[in-house]
C-alpha cells in the first residue's frame, strides 16, 4: 500500500488529507498523481503538474521517482514567503 498526504492548498482543494492505494498500481509518483488528477476537476487544479512539489518517505523528490509498497508520497504546492 501506498500512504498518500496531501498539505496545504493542495488539501484545501480536494478536502481530505491522506488516503491508501494499492502500490502494485504504480511504478513512479507522476503515474500516482496522473491517476488521481482523473478523480475530478478539483482534483486536476490541486495536482496541476509544474505547480506541486512531491516528497517521498519525507525526502523531496522528481514526480518521475520511484515508488514501492510502503512509501509515504506527500503532494503541496511550493512554499512562497512574503
Amino acid at each position: 500500500m501506498l500512504k498518500i498526504l496531501f498539505f496545504a492548498q493542495t488539501r484545501e482543494l480536494i478536502g481530505i488529507d491522506e488516503l491508501q492505494l494499492a502500490a502494485k498500481n504504480f511504478s513512479t509518483a507522476e503515474e500516482l498523481r496522473c491517476y488521481l488528477v482523473e478523480k475530478g476537476e478539483k482534483w486536476a487544479l490541486a495536482l496541476e503538474k509544474g505547480k506541486l512539489l512531491v516528497a517521498i518517505n519525507q525526502t523531496l523528490m522528481p514526480l518521475e521517482s520511484a515508488v514501492k509498497s510502503g512509501d509515504e508520497i506527500a503532494f503541496f504546492p511550493p512554499v512562497t514567503g512574503g
